[in-house]
């Protein structure tokens, strides 16, 4: 039987920021961004209404696992907004990040639709391979 993913929310008033902590590759731009939002050391960790809609969409849109997303309370829940055009990234001694669309089919024909960053696992000890886990902190990769 599959594992069910554990999703979180947390609401600034009229924003609804969402946070998949099984895709988080722990790059730390959150953060780093929006330090009176995201706090690991805190419980809840992460404190929405420290912020502006503003602030917090522009953060999660710079979130390169997309394990965080938002959504209008009241709207219908849908990712974040898609970068516009398609570009390639390489980290330092991280992950390969997509910015944009793309569409991935796996090694058992399975298509998945991506509309904004996918960071790719380029230390080969990922444990949800294509994608990066994080893993390449705890392995010290380096270029």
């Amino acid at each position: 039987m599959a594992e069910r993913e554990i999703i979180k929310e947390y609401q600034n008033g009229d924003l609804v920021v969402v946070w998949k902590p099984k895709s988080c590759i722990h790059s730390g731009i959150c953060v780093k961004t929006l330090p009176k939002v995201y706090n690991p050391n805190e419980k809840p960790w992460i404190k929405a209404e420290n912020a502006t809609t503003d602030e917090l969409k522009a953060q999660i849109d710079l979130c390169p696992s997309g394990a965080l997303s938002y959504y209008m309370k009241g709207e219908k829940q849908t990712a974040s907004p898609a970068v516009p055009a398609t570009r390639v990234e390489v980290a330092s001694g991280g992950p390969l990040l997509v910015h944009g669309a793309i569409e991935i089919t796996g090694t058992d024909g399975q298509v998945e639709m991506k509309k904004r960053t996918t960071a790719f696992c380029r230390c080969g000890a990922s444990g949800n391979k294509p994608y990066c886990d994080g893993t390449h902190n705890k392995i010290d990769f380096s270029d």
